[in-house]
C-alpha cells in the first residue's frame, strides 16, 4: 500500500504519505483562510519528501468533515481529481475519528472521550468514543452547553468553550498523518471506509434570497 492522504476539515491543511505500516512523510499548515493554496503544494511535498512517484500510489484518504463547506470542500475535489486522473479508489474517513486517532496514539486512553471542533456559530462538531477509541455517538453539531459535560475530551471546539469542555486538551486540529494511519489500519481489518461525500451536517451559509425575481431578456 502507497497511501496519499489529506484533509481540509478544520483550519489544518494537512498530507502524508502512508506505506501501509508507517507515516513516510507529513505536513501540518495551519490557516482557516488558505485551503485552496496550500493544498496541492503540500501534497507535492509529501510525496516528494516520501520519494514516492504519484503514479505509484494505490489509495487516497480524504477527511470528509464534518467541517465548514468552503475548506471542507477543497480536499473533496481534490481528492475526486486525483482518483479520477490517477485511476485511484478514494476512501473518506469522518475527521472527528482521525483526531480521535491522533489522541489516542499521544497517550490518551482508558476511558472513554469526546471530540469537539470548532463548527463557529457558537456551535462544535462533536463526537463521542469509548476507551478503545471506536465511535459511540455522532458525528453531530450543537451549541456546547446543550451537551452533557464529557469526562475527557479532546480538540479546537473543546478548548474554545472550557466551561462545557472540562479539562479539554489536545490534539486541536486533525493531522493526515493519524488520519492515513486510521484508514490504513481499517482497510488491513477489512473494514469499509465512507464515500468522499461532505458530512456537513447543516446548511451552508450562502443560500439563494428568498422571494428574487427572475428578469427575462426582453
Amino acid at each position: 500500500m502507497l497511501l496519499l492522504a489529506f484533509d481540509t476539515a478544520t483550519p489544518a491543511v494537512t498530507a502524508a504519505v502512508h506505506d501501509g505500516t508507517t507515516v513516510l512523510a507529513e505536513t501540518d499548515q495551519v490557516d482557516a483562510r488558505r485551503h485552496g493554496e496550500l493544498l496541492l503544494p503540500a501534497i507535492d511535498q509529501v510525496l516528494r519528501a516520501a520519494g514516492v512517484d504519484k503514479h505509484r500510489l494505490t489509495d487516497i484518504a480524504v477527511g470528509v468533515g464534518p467541517g465548514p463547506y468552503t475548506g471542507l470542500r477543497v480536499g473533496l475535489v481534490t481528492a475526486a481529481a486525483l482518483g479520477h486522473a490517477l485511476d485511484l479508489p478514494v476512501h473518506g474517513v469522518c475527521t472527528l475519528d482521525a483526531i480521535a486517532h491522533r489522541a489516542r496514539a499521544e497517550g490518551l486512553a482508558g476511558e472513554p472521550f469526546t471530540v469537539a471542533t470548532d463548527a463557529r456559530r457558537k456551535e462544535v462538531y462533536w463526537a463521542a468514543y469509548d476507551a478503545g477509541g471506536r465511535r459511540t455517538e455522532g458525528p453531530s453539531v450543537d451549541r456546547p452547553g446543550e451537551l452533557a459535560p464529557p469526562a475527557r475530551s479532546v480538540g479546537a471546539g473543546a478548548l474554545l468553550y472550557p466551561d462545557a469542555f472540562p479539562g479539554a486538551r489536545g490534539p486541536e486540529h486533525v493531522s493526515a498523518g493519524a488520519l492515513a494511519d486510521f484508514a490504513a489500519a481499517e482497510l488491513a481489518a477489512g473494514r469499509a471506509l465512507l464515500p468522499n461525500a461532505p458530512l456537513y451536517l447543516r446548511r451552508p451559509d450562502a443560500q439563494v434570497p428568498a422571494g428574487y425575481k427572475a428578469v427575462l431578456p426582453a
